[in-house]
């Protein structure tokens, strides 16, 4: 495994940041690490990263521990953290050879300064100050401190946060390129996102792990939201519908269309169909909605109360 974390526990006082969470995260996936504000995402980031000791718990990164051997983690790792600190009156060149100098990389900083400039976009800005690059370049700036001693995991904390669409896109195209020879753990709120380059979403919410699956697979963990929509030739009672057995909710669109929410696992296309021709009925249209992956985060994401609210 790249990552493995087992039990692990954060207070900050009395504050649980982080409560029994554990996962492993196997060499070449890229994986989302998602949540509400304040729900653990960086907390677990910086244990990661050896920033911070979890209160309890184990750590692996690599095979290596990050309480025994965090010298031996840091080798593995590069990390962006969310406020991206550069040295902004530092030239983008000598930036880069500083940190090559950190990582100790000896006779192969010049070659790997000029390959990492080239992957990450950073030629047209590479003899500027810090500075006086775009929010953009930054990113890029960040990304290739990152990657300045070739890592096996990338850790990314909000990573295109405040980027303009096309800046997104590039950084993002950044990240995916990275992913295909390393380990990528990234943090995000924007759910395009993680719907584009990773493979897997984990849900931090109070602490505490509540989803980790496949990106693809994701609507699964919500079956009970699910919905069908019908169309039929002619107006149906919406109360006949519910009698159909797994229906939890029916609600009337349009004319004859209707949204029909599914009480259980089943597909429940084929009742539906029966109790059409049961009832001399056609269907002109029917269709299974499966929820986006903002819906299901903000499903598995927001209480009673919240909702309620809102």
């Amino acid at each position: 495994m790249s990552i493995k974390a087992e039990s692990i526990y954060k207070l900050y006082g009395k504050q649980k940041a982080l409560d029994n969470v554990s996962f492993n995260i196997k060499p070449g996936e890229i994986v989302g690490l998602l949540g509400p504000n304040g729900a653990g995402k960086t907390t677990m980031m910086k244990i990661l990263t050896c920033f911070i000791p979890p209160t309890s718990g184990k750590a692996l990164v690599c095979g290596h521990d990050v309480m025994e051997s965090p010298l031996e983690v840091r080798k593995k790792v590069g990390y962006l953290p969310e406020n991206n600190p550069l040295y902004l009156d530092m030239y983008v060149r000598e930036y880069l050879r500083f940190m090559a100098g950190i990582h100790k990389l000896g006779k192969d900083a010049k070659s790997r300064i000029e390959e990492i400039i080239k992957v990450t976009g950073l030629v047209p800005e590479q003899h500027k100050k810090l500075g006086a690059l775009s929010k953009g370049f930054r990113q890029r700036a960040g990304l290739a401190q990152a990657l300045i001693h070739d890592p096996e995991v990338l850790i990314l904390d909000e990573p295109t946060s405040g980027l303009d669409p096309n800046q997104l896109v590039e950084i993002r195209n950044l990240i995916e390129s990275a992913g295909q020879k390393k380990t990528v753990v990234l943090s995000t709120h924007i759910m395009q996102e993680v719907e584009a380059i990773c493979d897997r979403v984990i849900i931090i919410h109070n602490g505490k792990i509540i989803a980790d699956a496949p990106t693809a697979e994701l609507q699964v963990i919500n079956q009970a939201k699910r919905i069908i929509n019908v169309e039929f030739d002619n107006e149906i009672p919406e109360e006949e519908l519910k009698k159909i057995e797994g229906i939890k909710e029916v609600t009337k669109e349009k004319e004859n269309s209707y949204k029909v929410f599914i009480a259980g696992e089943e597909d429940l296309r084929p009742k539906i169909f029966n109790f059409a021709v049961a009832n001399n009925r056609v269907i002109l249209s029917i269709n299974l909605e499966e929820q986006s992956l903002e819906e299901i985060f903000r499903t598995l994401t927001t209480t009673e109360e919240e909702i309620n609210v809102v």
